[in-house]
């Protein structure tokens, strides 16, 4: 049956999917971080804070 097959993993495939889901992973953590460092910074800076972006 076509699609039915189960496929044979090359372990550098495999390798390179984990290191792309981990920089994935890191990059997201990552970027969240930096929005809650520098994000209410620059709503300050950009719109005169919070209470006005609303």
């Amino acid at each position: 049956m076509a699609g039915l097959e189960i496929p044979s993993w090359d372990p550098e495939t495999a390798l390179l999917i984990g290191a792309i889901l981990l920089e994935a992973f890191v990059l997201y953590v990552g970027y969240g971080g930096l929005e809650r460092l520098v994000g209410p910074y620059l709503m300050d800076l950009i719109v005169g804070g919070n209470a006005s972006a609303r």
